[in-house]
């Protein structure tokens, strides 16, 4: 029983797009670096020794590193957006997410602002809490049609 339970998650991550796994793969490697305060490089160079099964490397690179330089600017505009609630409070899961989805809106011109959006709220379902992925639509829309207005 356990085995073909097995197969079906292979079947599942096989199945995925290579930019999601690239995605899901930042998210887990920046989430190392809040945790454990290393340097950024050799976690994601550890991340990629033990976990090297990406198509798109060059964009998970591309996304971490855009994220890791963006990291204050991104939580000043996240915090422009949270209305009631505290930045302290978000869960780091989703803190990640929105930064991610923000850098790819300001700094990723070959990533749709709404792909992005779309794929930080699927992997929200998948990493983080029942209330989370609308929580980061929400933010990430916020996010998008205020740089839609500075355009």
């Amino acid at each position: 029983m356990g085995h073909a339970c097995g197969l079906n998650q292979l079947g599942k991550f096989i199945n995925k797009h290579p930019r999601r796994l690239a995605r899901e793969s930042v998210m887990q490697a920046l989430y190392a670096v809040e945790i454990n305060n290393g340097h950024p490089k050799d976690i994601l160079d550890l991340y990629n020794q033990s976990f090297n099964i990406l198509d798109d490397s060059e964009y998970m690179h591309q996304l971490f590193f855009c994220v890791i330089e963006n990291k204050s600017w991104a939580d000043e505009l996240i915090c422009k957006c949270l209305e009631n609630w505290e930045y302290s409070r978000v869960a780091i899961v989703d803190k990640i997410l929105l930064r991610m989805g923000a850098s790819e809106i300001y700094h990723m011109d070959d990533v749709p602002p709404k792909v992005s959006i779309s794929e930080m709220v699927e992997i929200a379902k998948v990493f983080s809490t029942e209330e989370s992925s609308s929580f980061v639509n929400g933010i990430l829309d916020t996010i998008y049609k205020n740089y839609n207005n500075k355009e």
